[in-house]
């Protein structure tokens, strides 16, 4: 069982879910998602930890007010939940675009840190072209709409072999958020097309750090992502050898397993502080 709970902060309506207890593990959802997507982490983890999955503004049940934001932003908002809940510090897990936020809070708040998860993401800014491709695409959904954008967009997340033995799964996901608003979309490429490099966060980090890479994740690929692995001082590196950008639901029982471990050890390395 969860506790549904929203706050407003900084402008911004959000909606979480708050269950189990122990050490706190916040899920952060990436770009045209939801909480939703950690449901079967949200699940699993909840035997053991304090977990808390928020929708960020302009997904799920969180509004969108307010596009004008930032990762620094989103950030902010975890924090305000936290502290609505009296927690100290806490494991942050962010995929894709959650990643780039976690990074953000990771930055503002270190001493609110137990650990830091990158699933699917990267402390890379956006490369010229990954911004022009991230233009391209505002283009499209403000011609063309949001629920075609991500009816095209959203099957090249997942491996080869998701679409084809996983059919339904790419089909069911990609009709659970083909109700996202332009706006909301919008809003976060533009804000993902400003952030900073962070890569000199994971070299300064004493927490623990988790890096998930997808073998044939074509958003954010290996190659770019096992460099980083170098940076931090605690370094866990997980390959989804299946995933594509979408490890969470296509190797889930693998992503609760890893997420599982990495938590436990930071809950190990925060005893000993």
């Amino acid at each position: 069982m969860f506790i549904e709970k929203s706050i407003t902060t900084e402008g911004q309506q959000w909606y979480y879910r708050k269950a189990g207890k122990g050490r706190a593990v916040v899920l952060v959802h990436g770009f045209a998602e939801d909480s939703q997507v950690w449901n079967t982490q949200q699940e699993f983890l909840q035997e053991h930890f304090t977990v808390i999955v928020p929708d960020l503004p302009g997904s799920g049940h969180s509004t969108d007010s307010n596009t004008n934001w930032s990762m620094d932003l989103f950030a902010k908002g975890i924090h305000a939940i936290l502290e609505e809940e009296q927690i100290n510090a806490a494991i942050l897990i962010g995929h894709s675009m959650g990643g780039y936020i976690s990074l953000a809070f990771a930055e503002k708040y270190p001493h609110q840190l137990l650990g830091l998860g990158l699933f699917h993401s990267t402390a890379l800014p956006d490369s010229e072209e990954r911004k022009n491709i991230r233009k391209r695409g505002i283009e499209f959904i403000r011609e063309y709409g949001a629920a075609k954008f991500l009816e095209q967009a959203t099957p090249n997340l997942f491996s080869e072999e998701s679409r084809k033995e996983r059919s339904a799964l790419v089909q069911t996901i990609t009709e659970a958020y083909a109700g996202f608003s332009a706006e909301s979309l919008i809003g976060y490429y533009e804000a993902m097309i400003l952030r900073p490099d962070r890569t000199e966060i994971l070299q300064k980090i004493p927490q623990p750090v988790l890096f998930v890479i997808g073998q044939y994740d074509a958003t954010i690929p290996p190659d770019a992502v096992l460099p980083q692995t170098y940076l931090p001082a605690f370094s866990f590196v997980e390959i989804l050898n299946h995933s594509g950008h979408m490890g969470m639901l296509e190797e889930a029982g693998r992503a609760n397993q890893l997420l599982y471990r990495f938590c436990d050890a930071c809950q190990s390395v925060a005893q000993s502080y």
